[in-house]
């Protein structure tokens, strides 16, 4: 199994975190998407999209990471990253798909490259960008562990929200945003800054960081 990604992606982080707890081995592969590596000709024959992650898997290419998550958590259902009652299941996803859809989309590399390169944005202004997406989302992610959480998003155990979360954590961090209004998410990611799959996805600890 081959990851491909780069180590500041949100996207290939929250993937990571699941292979690390689940106990999966893969190889890595990076891809600097800072250096365009990701739209070398090779890489988009793996993935015509030309973005991270992808994970070849048994003779197969899988692209986006909310497939491979939910791909990972069919084909290697132990442990769980998501509850067995149908409800929960759905809550986890909407908490997931806040993050996925609503905020990380919003202030990953290549929007920060355009707000840059398009509209002459300067790190202030890229940072007030950030901030306006995540702040948000984060508010109602605090109000929804408030109701679902009991140590991590949803329940006692890590789940695919949680994998979404801790990046998105990261990013905020990047981004000069405060999280002094998030006791709630303070408290999970204080909780993954000691767990070992956290720790072993966390992106200073990849190959292919700086």
């Amino acid at each position: 199994m081959i990851l491909h990604g780069y180590w500041r992606s949100g996207a290939a982080y929250r993937t990571r975190i699941a292979l690390a707890l689940k106990g999966i081995d893969y190889e890595q592969q990076g891809h600097d998407l800072r250096t365009g590596a990701q739209k070398d000709p090779a890489y988009l024959a793996l993935n015509p999209q030309g973005m991270v992650p992808a994970l070849e898997a048994g003779g197969v290419v899988l692209t986006q990471s909310p497939a491979i998550l939910e791909w990972l958590e069919e084909t290697h259902p132990t442990p769980a990253l998501l509850p067995a009652d149908p409800v929960a299941r759905a809550q986890v996803r909407a908490m997931s798909a806040l993050i996925g859809c609503d905020i990380h989309p919003l202030n990953n590399l290549r929007v920060g490259k355009a707000l840059r390169e398009t509209f002459g944005a300067d790190q202030t202004a890229v940072d007030a960008w950030a901030a306006r997406w995540i702040i948000p989302g984060f508010e109602a992610l605090e109000a929804l562990v408030a109701r679902h959480g009991a140590g991590w998003c949803h329940g006692d155990a890590p789940t695919l929200a949680d994998c979404y979360l801790i990046p998105q954590i990261y990013s905020a961090g990047r981004f000069n945003v405060s999280m002094d209004d998030f006791p709630r998410l303070q408290a999970i990611s204080a909780k993954a800054s000691e767990h070992p799959a956290f720790l072993a996805a966390h992106p200073d600890n990849q190959p292919d960081a700086d």
